[in-house]
């Protein structure tokens, strides 16, 4: 499922990131990686703030639903 159906505070694994190569760096660069621990700490409007390899980081909705879990 995509990261943006996931609940506030439980962790999750990322099984898959979707998107252009581009993106997929990009998120890569961020520390979202395949395998790697993802969890949810906000959202507001649709968009998060996630916690990934001990940062907080906040993304769009549109690249959340890039992010498999």
């Amino acid at each position: 499922m995509p990261l943006t159906f996931a609940d506030a505070g439980e962790e999750n694994i990322i099984k898959k990131i979707g998107g252009k190569p581009e993106v997929k760096q990009h998120l890569e660069n961020l520390g979202f990686v395949v395998g790697g621990t993802v969890s949810i700490v906000s959202s507001i409007g649709g968009n998060l703030i996630v916690n990934v390899k001990d940062s907080r980081v906040a993304i769009s909705k549109e690249m959340a639903s890039k992010i498999m879990v």
